[in-house]
């Protein structure tokens, strides 16, 4: 199938199957044209990598999933580690978020948000950095 009925099976854009092909994580036969030439099993992959992504996954870990998914003599230990690791970045990321929210909820609580001048929101921005922001 040409890339365009590929991307559209896959729910992918054209330009992202270009790019996992530039990178190396799919490689579509060759028509006698010269055009990609994308079997079922590559639509199974890009679809696999399309959801990996969604998951917010790295190129690099798909890459080593999609090797996995690959392998029949896996171990699934492999595979859990690298969405154990990723939860893990996940979490990180939602403490920060946390954190960040809590900050600047205070800085909006603490701002009278009227005609006056004085803004708690700007004197805040304009401090260095501490270890509770």
């Amino acid at each position: 199938m040409n890339i365009s009925d590929a991307a559209n099976a896959a729910g992918l854009p054209a330009k992202t199957l270009r790019y996992y092909e530039d990178i190396g994580l799919i490689t579509p036969g060759r028509g006698a044209n010269g055009y990609r030439d994308y079997s079922p099993e590559d639509v199974h992959r890009l679809t696999f990598l399309g959801r990996a992504r969604s998951l917010g996954f790295s190129i690099e870990d798909c890459r080593a999933l999609l090797s996995l998914y690959a392998d029949e003599d896996r171990s699934s230990s492999d595979v859990k580690q690298i969405a154990q690791r990723h939860l893990d970045d996940i979490s990180e990321k939602m403490r920060g978020l946390a954190e960040m929210q809590a900050t600047l909820q205070s800085l909006v609580s603490a701002c009278a948000g009227d005609k006056r001048p004085n803004c708690p929101i700007l004197s805040s921005l304009g401090q260095p950095k501490t270890t509770k922001d």
